[in-house]
């Protein structure tokens, strides 16, 4: 499947040239876990509306816990399972980015939704970290080691159920952030995070444009065909 989404889906390649240029995409997901049709649409969409102008994307789905990670290309790099903010919600609290981890309401512990163009820069407390929105403090790092949460075992599970444990950074296995995010980010990118609850038209409103202007289209071909 991650495969397919390289090349079919979004039209950056043809089948000759994937034929030509296979594709080493890490792919983590669960077995049998399958990839929401709304990621694959708003990954097209950026591809082909060139939204993360060359540079390099990421599509979060919180709700399935993946994790797709695209080059400046548009060609998959790599698929895997996070883990995100413990409380269900898109929001970010007021004055979140300045309480320090124990301080915050297990309401506001939300990874937010939306669209964010981040990069690597400082930290307070864990050194050099990627930011996927500095203002609230949401960064992607890999788990950490804390055998409370088992945090890890989490990642492995099939299901997304009990991938929400953080206080609202994104968590990836170790591997994944050393192989796929950290070279692939390396000089920033874009981050989409699919939203638990607000309309997808009001998170990303020009693919919801982009996306109702070509179902209008295809119903007017489909009744046209009919004829």
């Amino acid at each position: 499947m991650a495969l397919v989404l390289a090349f079919a889906s979004f039209g950056v390649a043809s089948a000759e040239d994937a034929a030509a240029q296979p594709v080493a995409a890490v792919d983590q997901l669960p077995r049998g876990q399958d990839v929401s049709g709304t990621v694959i649409e708003l990954a097209g969409w950026v591809v082909s509306a060139n939204d993360s102008q060359g540079y390099p994307f990421a599509v979060i789905d919180k709700a399935a816990a993946q994790i797709l990670v695209f080059g400046g290309d548009g060609r998959l790099r790599g698929a895997a399972p996070g883990l995100f903010g413990s409380a269900v919600g898109d929001h970010t609290a007021p004055g979140i980015a300045g309480l320090a981890l124990r301080e915050i309401p297990g309401r506001d512990r939300t990874t937010p939704a939306g669209r964010f163009v981040g990069g690597f820069g400082p930290s307070i407390d864990a050194g050099r970290v990627l930011w996927v929105d500095y203002d609230s403090a949401v960064s992607i790092h890999p788990t950490a080691n804390v055998p409370a949460e088992r945090r890890a075992e989490r990642l492995a599970s099939p299901s997304p159920d009990d991938n929400r444990i953080t206080h609202g950074c994104i968590n990836v296995s170790p591997e994944f952030y050393e192989r796929i995010i950290r070279p692939t980010f390396e000089r920033g990118g874009v981050f989409y995070i699919l939203p638990d609850a607000a309309p997808i038209s009001e998170t990303f409103p020009e693919f919801a444009q982009s996306r109702a202007t070509t179902q209008r289209s295809d119903g007017r071909r489909a009744r046209s065909a009919r004829q």
